[in-house]
C-alpha cells in the first residue's frame, strides 16, 4: 500500500506569497499536487499545513526542517497505519506522469532533477528519524544515499514552479504556447 505526502510547508520565500494557493489552469497548486498522488496512491496526505484538500500532518520532528521533515512526518504516518512505501511530492511539481510509480521501482527512488519526488520504503523511518535529531548533515541527497536510493532520470521532467516567473511559463506550456 502507498501512502502519497504532499510537501507543503515551506515559506515560499521566492515565490513571494503562498505558492500553495496559486492557481495554475484554474486550479491551486495544492490542489493539483493532491490529484495528481491521488492517481498513484491508496490515500494522501498534506504535510505541514493545517488546512488542504486532504488530511494534514505537522512537519516532524518539529516545522523548518525542511522537505526531510515532511517526509519524516509521512513515514510516520505510513508505519503507524500500515502502508509499505510513501510517494512524496512537493505541492510546486507540476505535471507528474501517469508512469511515476513506475519510473520509481523498485523504491527507494527519486527524481534526480527533483529529489523531493520519490519512493521511500516506510521503513526509512527510523534512518530518517537519526538523521533529523543529529547534528549531521540534512539533505535530501544525503538521506537518499543513507538508505541506497536510486537517482531516476525521467523521461518528461516535471515543472519546479518556485518563482511567479515560473508559474507564468508553466501557464503558457499548459496552453500550447
Amino acid at each position: 500500500m502507498i501512502l502519497g505526502a504532499v510537501l507543503a510547508g515551506g515559506r515560499s520565500t521566492r515565490f513571494g506569497s503562498d505558492k500553495a494557493l496559486a492557481e495554475l489552469g484554474g486550479r491551486t497548486l495544492l490542489a493539483r499536487a493532491v490529484e495528481a498522488l491521488e492517481a498513484h496512491c491508496d490515500a494522501v496526505v498534506v504535510i505541514g499545513r493545517e488546512t488542504a484538500p486532504a488530511p494534514t500532518l505537522p512537519d516532524w520532528p518539529r516545522a523548518d526542517m525542511g522537505p526531510l521533515g515532511g517526509i519524516a512526518a509521512a513515514l510516520h504516518h505510513a508505519c503507524d497505519a500500515g502502508y509499505t512505501h510513501v510517494l512524496t511530492c512537493s505541492v510546486d511539481s507540476v505535471g507528474l506522469g501517469s508512469d511515476l510509480v513506475a519510473q520509481l521501482q523498485p523504491a527507494p527512488a527519486y527524481c534526480e532533477s527533483q529529489p523531493v519526488i520519490g519512493l521511500w520504503p516506510a521503513s526509512a523511518s527510523a534512518t530518517l528519524d537519526a538523521m533529523l535529531t543529529s547534528e549531521g548533515r540534512h539533505s535530501m541527497l544525503a538521506f537518499a544515499q543513507s538508505i541506497g536510493a536510486r537517482a531516476v532520470r525521467f523521461d518528461t521532467i516535471p515543472d519546479n514552479i518556485n518563482t511567479p516567473a515560473d508559474l507564468e511559463s508553466a501557464e503558457r506550456r499548459s496552453h500550447g504556447l
